[in-house]
């Protein structure tokens, strides 16, 4: 019989033994997690840790990799990563439930390679309230198997963790070069969806809580990381991009040339 991997006795260190039914794997930990009103806080996190809600939980307010919490409402689905190595605290106000779901680091590199061929990959963190529902259903199983009166079967939960953690790694997951991250800074994955939502909201009034939301970071934590990536502040990345905005649509003839001047203006008051 294959014996325990070194991380097995570590899995649940962070989940209070009362709060729901368990099970640890060869490929990491399961638990459903039904808990009153609380707070939970985890420091540079030993393993990756996937929470998915199996209700709906109001007023739930996250800080993952930063110091302030974001408020807002999980509905069932919602999905919440904790890479491994980042920081994370949570405060919800009712009753709250959730699958948990333990991946350890080595676990996601090895399934890593045999997706991709080789390369180290590492999870990413998601806007607050991203709902999934593919990952909804593999928690709901893992939900019913550790229910089951004659016990859970540990190979077919291993399988469901393996599964999940496949479909975490095509979802929020990059290999090598494409996860690098300036000091400090978003990663390139981060960087981009924040680009692409700026780019496409252009001509519309941003706030420095969109921005920071689509890029899953708490508001201060995400203008400290935003300047490190880009060289400069949200504020001055967006005027230079609807500056550049308005330059194309004077070339093209389509913006009469009379609101230039109150269009230029207004730029100060962006974000």
């Amino acid at each position: 019989m294959q014996s325990k991997p070194d991380f097995h006795h570590s899995l649940f260190s962070e989940i209070p033994e009362n709060v729901g039914p368990r099970l640890a794997t060869l490929r990491g930990g399961v638990a459903h997690v039904v808990r009153p009103p609380g707070s939970q806080s985890i420091a540079e996190a030993e393993h990756n840790f996937i929470s998915i809600m199996l209700a709906p939980t109001q007023g739930l307010r996250s800080a993952i990799g930063g110091d302030r919490l974001h408020e807002y409402d999980a509905e069932v689905g919602t999905i919440v990563i904790t890479p491994a190595g980042m920081d994370a605290h949570v405060v919800w106000q009712h009753t709250r439930e959730n699958a948990t779901i333990v991946l350890p680091a080595s676990v996601l590199q090895e399934l890593a390679e045999q997706e991709r061929n080789g390369g180290r990959s590492e999870l990413q963190l998601v806007p607050f309230g991203t709902v999934d529902p593919w990952a909804l259903h593999i928690a709901e199983l893992m939900k019913a198997e550790l229910s089951r009166k004659e016990g859970a079967n540990e190979l077919f939960v291993e399988s469901l963790v393996t599964i999940l953690g496949v479909h975490l790694l095509r979802r929020y997951g990059g290999i090598g070069a494409s996860l690098t991250r300036t000091s400090g800074g978003l990663s390139s994955r981060q960087a981009q969806r924040v680009r692409q939502y700026m780019e496409t909201h252009v001509s519309r009034k941003i706030s420095i809580a969109d921005l920071a939301s689509v890029a899953g970071l708490s508001r201060h934590y995400f203008i400290q990381s935003f300047a490190k990536t880009f060289g400069k502040s949200p504020h001055q990345y967006l005027i230079d991009l609807r500056l550049d905005f308005a330059e194309k649509l004077l070339v093209r003839g389509t913006w009469p040339l009379r609101t230039w001047p109150t269009y230029a203006a207004s730029q100060a008051r962006v974000i």
